[in-house]
């Protein structure tokens, strides 16, 4: 039987993110490939600088329609 699960090392033991369909005590052969890490999304900050927006400097200052 074969499996394919994601698992954390938390620096002494491999965390499987999922439940194995195996018996305790159960030898197994493990074969490890680091997996990419994932990016954070942007910031929102990020993303309104990354707009561009133009207008005036102070865009409170008029805060009456027109």
């Amino acid at each position: 039987m074969t499996q394919t699960v994601e698992a954390v090392y938390d620096g002494a033991v491999l965390r499987p993110e999922t439940a194995l369909e195996l018996e305790p005590n159960t030898r197994v052969r493990l074969t490890v490939e680091v997996l990419p890490t994932e990016a954070a999304p942007p910031s929102f900050l990020r993303t309104a600088r990354s707009l561009d927006l133009r207008g005036p400097a102070d865009w409170s200052a008029n805060t009456e329609g027109s």
